[in-house]
């Protein structure tokens, strides 16, 4: 079912009670939001003349034209009262950068809020929050794919189950690094983040959104990140050497 938001127009009291009480009165047009933010709004400015983000509770009594709107936050309530006011309905969607047409249904997906979601029948997709969605289509399900960066930069499919980005990188570095303090293969696996954990010593490397870009002093590969260059070992303190440099005890 489609979102809707509700608007009233028309001659109403506005009154807010919470830490302080206050009251307006005039021809004012209010909405309500699908996520039951109320915004009352009158003939000047950009500001509302009242409002009420996500409230826990919005009651709304029509009876003719006169209304009785009461929006609540645990002790804070904002009513509206009216006659002789009109009550209509529009869609809702939410609304971002276009970013692809939806397999299913085929109407236009947009980026927002962390997700890619479609204003047709309202699929919505997890997005990593470095990730960017590109103008190509996964060959196995037609959704759009998207670039990120673990290790190196990986273009996988917009849905998780249909090309996992935990799959990506473990085929790109399975075996590719060796545990500094024994020598085995690292392995890519997740134990709450993804990592490289070495089988023996059982310690688990989270891999860093970024880009392999050397080799630190320890043996583990360096990171160009956002935040600088870092060793895949976040409590390394060899710093950012070549690997050809002869390595610093450790202790």
């Amino acid at each position: 079912m489609q979102d809707s938001i509700r608007v009233i127009a028309g001659q109403c009291t506005v009154t807010h009670e919470g830490d302080s009480t206050s009251e307006s009165e005039g021809q004012v047009v209010v909405l309500v939001k699908p996520d039951n933010t109320v915004l009352v709004h009158d003939a000047t400015g950009y500001r509302p003349a009242g409002w009420l983000t996500r409230a826990e509770s919005v009651q709304l009594s029509l009876s003719e034209q006169a209304i009785d709107l009461r929006a609540r936050i645990e002790e804070t309530e904002l009513r509206v009262t009216g006659e002789d006011v009109t009550v209509t309905e529009f869609p809702a969607t939410v609304a971002g950068p276009a970013v692809g047409t939806c397999p299913t249904c085929g109407a236009q997906m947009v980026r927002a809020g962390g997700e890619v979601v479609c204003l047709g029948c309202g699929d919505a997709y997890a997005l990593p929050r470095d990730a960017t969605v590109t103008d190509r289509t996964c060959s196995d399900c037609g959704l759009p794919t998207i670039s990120v960066t673990r290790g190196a930069a990986l273009e996988v499919c917009l849905d998780r189950r249909c090309d996992p980005i935990d799959e990506a990188v473990r085929e790109r570095f399975d075996g590719e690094w060796t545990c500094p303090t024994c020598g085995s293969d690292l392995e890519i696996d997740r134990q709450r983040t993804l990592g490289a954990r070495c089988p023996n010593c059982e310690v688990h490397y989270p891999i860093p959104d970024g880009v392999v870009d050397g080799t630190c002093a320890c043996g583990l590969p360096v990171f160009e990140t956002d935040h600088g260059r870092r060793c895949l070992d976040p409590d390394c303190t060899l710093g950012d050497l070549d690997a050809d440099s002869p390595p610093e005890p450790r202790h």
